[in-house]
This record gives structure tokens, C-alpha cells and sequence, in this order.
């Protein structure tokens, strides 16, 4: 597998030199921060996640402070107290994008962290707990656990809220398989992501870089996304 070096110096190349590619970089969240939030908080990420999914992000972000009204603001205790009648009272709701199935993961993942975070002393609490050396039994996790976080959409959540994760974007893996990795192009196997976690968790020890900051770099080296002075 190459040095995580050629990977930085191609990202480099790419975005118009050291500095510039540091531009762009995001800083590490601090996990005390993370478990301050409070559970509402990762849920309504969460949910913003997956209805994200299969949309233009923006119109779902657009459309946010109206969701927020409709769900109390993800409380999650207000919530829980919903009748059969509120949650199908949604799919006539204007106030929100009207999609059954991603509706009933809101109600199936209200629970989920519920339960989570009265088991670990808060969701963000079990979040930072988790190695960062299993990543991918984390995506597993959430995948099982929950309702509709697997792939993709549940990889984002955890970038999102700010937890020091990856996500395996086309760009992402790409950069993996041109390093040396023999992974499908859509990796979900069991073997595909226990080298994918290897290859991060080498190249964390080789760089010291956390592995959002790892994956980014990755990203930024290849794919559509060059910016080159000329």
C-alpha cells in the first residue's frame, strides 16, 4: 500500500500547493464538545441525514426550519408521547418532505438513541467511546441498530455531528484502490471494510492526522474536484 505521503503530495498537486489544500481542511471537533450535545441534537442530524438521501441537499436544508417545527424541535421525550393517528397525520404535513418510510425512521430512530444514550450516559458519550480503530463496526452498528443508516447515509451522520470518522464517497475509494487496496468500487463486505479500516488506521499512525482530515485529503486527490492554478 502506497505511503499516505504520495496521497498528500497528489492532493497538493491538485489544489494548488500545501497552503491551499490546508484551506481547505476542517479542524478536529473537540469530543468533550460532542458529548455536551444534547440527544435531540443527533437525532435531528440524524434524520436530516436520511432525508438528505436520494435529494438535493440543499432543498433539504432550505426546508430545515420548517421540519424542526413539526418535530418539536426533535425532542425527543414529545416525541415519544406521539399517538398512531400524529405520526400518519405527517404524510399530509406541508411542513416537511412527505416520505413514509423516512418518517417511520425518525419513529424507529427516536428510540434507538433513547435507548443508546440511557445505556452510555448520553449519545454523544457513546459516540466518542467508540474506537476509532473500528470505525467500520460503528457503520455496522448504526446499520443494525437503526433504521435506515447503512452505507452511505449513516457515514455522513457521523461527519456531520462531528465525529472523527470517514466516509466511503466514489472519491474516497477510488484513492483507495489506486494505493494498492483490493476493494470492491462499492465496499460493504466484511473484508472490503476490515481493509479499508486497516489501510486508515496505518496511515493515521503513519501521519498523526485524524481520520476526517485523512479521508478529506483522500478525496481531494482525486475524482473531479482539481483546482489548479495556473
Amino acid at each position: 500500500m502506497d505511503s499516505f505521503k504520495y496521497i498528500t503530495e497528489r492532493a497538493e498537486q491538485r489544489k494548488g500547493g500545501k497552503q491551499a489544500l490546508l484551506s481547505l481542511l476542517p479542524e478536529a471537533v473537540d469530543p468533550s464538545a460532542l458529548v455536551e450535545k444534547p440527544d435531540s441534537f443527533f437525532l435531528e442530524e440524524m434524520t436530516r441525514s436520511i432525508f438528505q438521501s436520494g435529494f438535493v441537499w440543499r432543498v433539504i436544508n432550505t426546508k430545515w426550519p420548517t421540519f424542526r417545527e413539526a418535530f418539536f424541535d426533535f425532542d425527543i421525550s414529545r416525541l415519544m408521547r406521539l399517538s398512531e393517528d400524529d405520526w400518519n397525520n405527517y404524510m399530509q404535513d406541508t411542513r416537511i418532505v412527505r416520505h413514509r418510510q423516512k418518517i417511520q425512521a425518525l419513529r424507529h430512530n427516536l428510540w434507538f438513541v433513547n435507548e443508546t444514550a440511557g445505556l452510555n450516559g448520553g449519545f454523544g458519550q457513546f459516540l466518542v467511546a467508540w474506537p476509532k480503530t473500528d470505525l467500520v463496526g460503528l457503520f455496522h452498528y448504526l446499520k443494525i441498530k437503526g433504521s435506515r443508516l447503512g452505507g452511505n447515509t449513516g457515514q455522513y451522520f457521523l461527519q456531520h455531528v462531528g465525529v472523527d470518522s470517514f466516509a466511503l464517497t466514489g472519491d474516497v475509494v477510488l484513492c483507495l484502490k489506486l494505493a494498492g487496496l483490493d476493494i470492491s468500487d462499492r465496499p460493504s463486505s466484511q473484508k472490503d471494510l476490515k481493509l479499508v479500516q486497516q489501510a486508515f488506521n496505518e496511515w493515521h499512525e503513519e501521519t498523526g492526522f485524524n481520520y476526517y482530515r485523512l479521508s478529506m485529503i483522500m478525496a481531494y486527490s482525486v475524482g473531479d474536484n482539481k483546482v489548479h492554478a495556473d
